[in-house]
């Protein structure tokens, strides 16, 4: 007996997505099923970049289908698709740019500009194309921590080209200041100059563009959720009661101006000591989680304070980068990972595809 496509759907119905938890023919996830005579072929298209799993959820659905009675060769393709997504009501999406993930804190201190590089690098590292706006106008920290130097390039006198650095894009306000200058401006100043980095770089197909906020929430983040198309925010704490406080506050801005909490990163989690490995609290243990549990937002991830994660930022070789196969970056992948599983939930993104209404007199 000949098999047909819906014995076919059948089968990846009851085989659900590991990291979405929702099967391939609901999420519209299995694509081109083609059947000639009993040999099959067929795409999985996942809305999120996934080159650490795809091997993986490659042979979970060619191992289920091959049990199929009469089936005969299986080819199962992987891959992905990033779409854009909707932002805040009003604001136009970037020219060159899909999906833009905003990283901050209330409070400095707790690791956020070292989260955002490396969320940005584990991006990249499962296959997306990424860029990273340094938006800390006052502390510009990104050039040291992706090791770039020198001035972008302008072609045209008017934008500007973003630098490049481990495979991402980058720019920020360190590249066109010296280290030793500090911005001694007013926040008129420097909202200007926020946007002025943001529209103005010539941003190539990025699927992801990350923002690294300053801390609190101020004229920057003001400007952000006004003007500028967020998809989504990270909200990055620690443990400690003090940095949860301020947290909450801007936890509770970005609900207000209507962008979705993608979730919380919890830095400083535990010590680890680098003479002995022992492993201790000392910030205080579940202040992420219960924050999230509070705020109905999920917990994305918890990271060690390790000394490591330190000495690589600071090397301009993050640990993404510089220890691929480590603990700490397979769980700032499986941070990237789950924000961008996230984003692919959110609704489409329209606004290009509705006509322009020309009213004439007729």
């Amino acid at each position: 007996m000949a098999l047909t496509e819906s014995d076919i759907q059948n089968v990846l119905k009851t085989i659900t997505d590991p990291n979405t938890g929702k099967d391939y023919i609901s999420s519209k996830s299995a694509r081109n099923i083609q059947l000639k005579g009993n040999d099959l072929s067929l795409d999985i298209v996942l809305g999120y970049p996934a080159k650490s799993v795809i091997s993986e959820i490659q042979t979970q659905v060619k191992s289920a289908l091959e049990h199929i009675p009469g089936i005969g060769s299986v080819t199962v393709n992987v891959g992905s698709r990033i779409v854009s997504h909707s932002v805040q009501r009003g604001v136009q999406l970037l020219p060159g740019v899909k999906n833009i993930i905003a990283v901050a804190s209330g409070k400095g201190g707790v690791g956020k500009s070292t989260t955002a590089v490396n969320l940005a690098l584990a991006l990249a590292a499962e296959g997306a194309s990424v860029g990273i706006l340094d938006a800390d106008i006052y502390g510009p920290s990104q050039p040291q921590m992706l090791g770039i130097s020198g001035r972008p390039d302008s072609a045209d006198g008017k934008s500007i080209e973003p630098m490049q650095s481990h495979g991402i894009q980058a720019m920020s306000i360190g590249f066109l200041v010296d280290v030793d200058t500090p911005m001694v401006w007013r926040g008129p100043m420097v909202t200007g100059a926020l946007e002025q980095l943001l529209r103005d770089t010539r941003w190539k197909d990025l699927d992801y563009l990350v923002i690294d906020l300053p801390p609190g929430t101020g004229d920057i983040q003001l400007t952000l959720s006004q003007k500028v198309p967020v998809t989504g925010a990270i909200i990055v704490t620690t443990p400690q009661d003090i940095a949860l406080l301020d947290a909450r506050k801007g936890l509770k801005m970005f609900e207000k101006v209507g962008i979705p909490i993608l979730g919380i990163v919890e830095n400083m989690s535990t010590h680890i000591c680098s003479n002995c490995g022992h492993e201790e609290h000392i910030f205080g243990a579940g202040g992420g989680a219960a924050m999230g549990k509070d705020y109905n937002v999920d917990l994305l991830g918890s990271l060690p304070l390790d000394i490591r994660i330190r000495e690589q930022a600071d090397g301009g070789t993050p640990t993404v980068v510089a220890d691929p196969d480590s603990k700490i970056a397979a769980t700032y992948r499986s941070i990237a990972r789950t924000t961008a599983i996230k984003i692919a939930q959110l609704g489409l993104d329209h606004s290009s595809k509705f006509p322009s209404i020309v009213i004439q007199n007729t």
